[in-house]
């Protein structure tokens, strides 16, 4: 009996991270869609970039997100060993350092506000970068609502299935936000002048 629930809990988790992989696709094409208008745009002022350059907090950002991959990383091989201790330090890491990114973003808006570079100006190629963090920062508030329930379902006596399951989710999503910051950090750099 008990065998049969924990195969009727992987077939039912299974389709559910089916959809995770959907909602990751439109995600990334949505990413796509706007970094290929910022080419359209660029394209039309004969070339033309963001003529500045990125706000320095943004390298810190991308470090926090990086480091946040490993420690996501960790805290799912230590859940499938059954680290339960490791796996929630790790997960608490992982969330420090994801509210670390998103600090650092805004302090990065700052700077951009500071070198006199608003959302709303005469360049819309720099409102792009408004548009292009602003979105992944709503993907990273997601992200980091995975990882918080991960961490709650580790403190809680779920079935290790569903452990595994949600810790998965929190992976899979935190590592293709990872992905997406490195793919607009370097189109953005790529585009300074």
């Amino acid at each position: 009996m008990m065998a049969q629930l924990q195969q009727e809990d992987k077939l039912n988790l299974g389709a559910k991270k089916f959809n995770m992989w959907i909602f990751i696709f439109t995600s990334f094409m949505f990413f796509a869609a706007l970094t290929s208008g910022f080419i359209v745009y660029v394209g039309g002022r004969g070339g033309k970039g963001l003529d500045m350059e990125m706000p320095s907090a943004f390298i810190y950002s991308t470090a926090a997100i990086l480091l946040s991959s490993l420690t996501i990383f960790m805290a799912s091989t230590a859940a499938k060993r059954l680290q339960f201790a490791k796996q929630r330090l790790f997960l608490w890491l992982t969330i420090l350092l994801g509210v670390a990114f998103l600090v650092i973003q805004i302090l990065g808006w700052a700077q951009l506000v500071k070198a006199e570079a608003f959302l709303v100006n005469n360049n819309a190629s720099v409102s792009f970068i408004y548009i292009f963090t602003g979105t992944h920062l709503l993907h990273i508030i997601a992200g980091l609502a995975l990882l918080g329930y991960s961490l709650y379902a580790s403190y809680s006596n779920k079935p290790q299935v569903k452990n595994l399951y949600y810790i998965q989710m929190s992976s899979i999503f935190w590592h293709f936000v990872d992905i997406i910051w490195i793919y607009l950090y370097v189109f953005l750099l790529l585009n300074q002048h």
